[in-house]
């Protein structure tokens, strides 16, 4: 076959931010639910890969308890190997004893885990929606203190498998409140991916309307039910320039099974690079990237970017 397109071709749409940054969570969200255990090796050269193709932010892994997400036991390990070239790298922390290990490994960014709902915060935090912040403030207080960056993650932001839609006014009050800690950054999860369009704009204009700036909002979509890139679109419209994305598709939430694989960055660069977006990915090495993780994993990605890129290059 000749005359691939490899490339998407580049039609500015009026009113769109001029840059994108793109939140690479692969590594940590990517990886928490995989059923087999993946070398360390594995996962160190995954990160580094993700760094070289120019991703600005590269999540790593987390220090929850290795009895709750076993897959990401060997953390410290992996910071470890990753050295100085980890040092950027944001970690999850889910409480005081995790920031204590991020600490002694000298690393400068972490991450607090919310959920916008009662029954999601029993499952994932075994905390009521109000004990929960009640954890992370001292966290949040001591990474300060440290000189730490913090970003705080609040999850099922659009729907909950167990309670159902969700208002924006209850999201607005918990994400308010851990930016009031401190936090810089507010990453907003459709953690089951039942998004839509409407609803994005609808949460980012609740969160303005009391206060928030948009530059201190980011959008974590899952694709579900094929809306990730739609609701990118309507973040975009609405001002959000920070968006979380996984190399591959890879992804899922441990304790909410409808949640499926995350927005592939690799999907998520093809959109931005056809408005005109700047992102300062390499494309090309970042679905070398994919497609050798996809064989570590011994399945295709579920990114169609890749799947068509690597066809057309096979």
């Amino acid at each position: 076959m000749t005359g691939v397109i490899t490339r998407a071709t580049p039609v500015p749409s009026p009113g769109l931010p001029g840059r994108v940054r793109i939140y690479e969570v692969g590594p940590r969200d990517g990886l928490q639910n995989e059923q087999g255990v993946i070398p360390v090796e594995v996962k160190e050269e995954f990160v580094r890969r993700l760094l070289a193709a120019g991703l600005p932010v590269v999540e790593a892994t987390s220090f929850v308890h290795p009895r709750w997400v076993p897959q990401l036991a060997d953390a410290a390990e992996l910071m470890g190997r990753l050295g100085d070239d980890g040092r950027d790298c944001p970690v999850l922390v889910p409480n005081e004893r995790g920031l204590d290990r991020a600490l002694e490994l000298g690393l400068r960014h972490v991450a607090v885990f919310a959920s916008a709902t009662e029954t999601f915060a029993a499952k994932n935090l075994n905390r009521t929606l109000e004990t929960q912040l009640e954890m992370f403030a001292p966290t949040v207080e001591r990474a300060l203190a440290a000189g730490m960056d913090v970003r705080a993650y609040v999850s099922m932001c659009f729907g909950d498998p167990w309670e159902g839609p969700v208002a924006p006014e209850q999201v607005v009050e918990v994400g308010q409140r851990l930016l009031a800690m401190g936090a810089t950054e507010l990453s907003l999860g459709d953690t089951i991916g039942v998004g839509t369009a409407g609803h994005v704009t609808a949460l980012v204009e609740a969160f303005t309307a009391a206060g928030t700036d948009v530059d201190r909002l980011a959008l974590h979509f899952h694709d579900t039910y094929g809306q990730a890139l739609s609701n990118v679109q309507a973040g975009l419209r609405a001002g959000v320039t920070t968006y979380d994305a996984s190399a591959g598709g890879l992804g899922g939430c441990p304790y909410a099974q409808s949640a499926t694989g995350n927005l592939a960055t690799e999907d998520l660069v093809w959109l931005l690079d056809g408005l005109g977006i700047d992102h300062g990915v390499d494309l090309e090495a970042l679905v070398a990237t994919s497609a050798w993780m996809a064989q570590q994993l011994g399945r295709p990605s579920p990114s169609a970017v890749v799947r068509a890129l690597a066809q057309s290059t096979s």
